[in-house]
């Protein structure tokens, strides 16, 4: 049977492991990633498309200058952008998203385990911790990156607001502000770090108690040396 201590630090590890399963699924779910304000002048009047969307679905109102507003309608992602490179980039972030999900899941298998059983000397122990989480918050922080890299570079919420309404032209202005849906991915880095920490302080720990029980004879007190 595994010592106390073990089982409480690969405990606590399973936990951050399967909250940061949870919270993928969240931002996979929820259509929270970006609010854009986007403006565009037509021939007559200006008109402002306020956006709110996800990876997969969104919703969209337009607001012309003189103050009337066009009921909100819901869209989805992939419709709006017809394979142009901005539905590329989403279709890598989600893949990144579904990658991070499974070795997410497959680190919360591995920490159970080692918190029910005696150590391993193979992958199945803390090398097999150390990859997953490293491999789950490797494919976050790309997940993190490519998205605002496709709201400024691809210039996706035009995308999605021309989409939404085909008539307008020009467009003169864009104000985004990213919503919780994508700020909890920095909560998953940071839980994928917390559990690689806490298995290398019982790595760590037990690493040091070997080495100080095969200390050599030579090390030992004079008194204990009784020939």
């Amino acid at each position: 049977m595994p010592s106390r201590k073990k089982t409480t630090m690969f405990a606590s590890a399973f936990c951050a492991c399967v909250c940061s399963f949870v919270l993928i699924c969240v931002t996979l779910a929820t259509p929270h990633w970006m609010s854009s304000q986007i403006g565009f002048s037509g021939t007559n009047s200006s008109v402002t498309v306020s956006l709110t969307y996800g990876l997969f679905s969104g919703t969209c109102e337009q607001f012309v200058a003189a103050g009337l507003q066009v009921a909100e309608t819901t869209f989805q992602v992939a419709d709006n952008l017809h394979k142009t490179p901005a539905q590329s980039t989403i279709t890598t972030i989600i893949v990144m998203l579904v990658l991070s999900l499974l070795s997410s899941l497959l680190s919360s298998g591995f920490t159970c385990t080692n918190a029910v059983s005696n150590p391993y000397q193979t992958f199945l122990g803390p090398t097999g911790v150390y990859t997953w989480n490293s491999l789950c918050g490797i494919f976050t922080l790309i997940a993190m990156i490519l998205f605002p890299v496709n709201i400024e570079g691809n210039g996706l919420s035009v995308e999605l607001a021309q989409g939404c309404f085909s008539l307008l032209q020009t467009n003169t202005k864009s104000e985004h502000t990213y919503g919780y849906s994508y700020w909890i991915m920095l909560l998953i880095i940071f839980l994928n770090i917390a559990s690689i920490i806490i298995i290398y302080f019982y790595d760590h720990a037990r690493y040091s108690k070997k080495k100080e029980q095969e200390r050599p004879i030579e090390n030992a007190p004079k008194d204990v040396i009784l020939f």
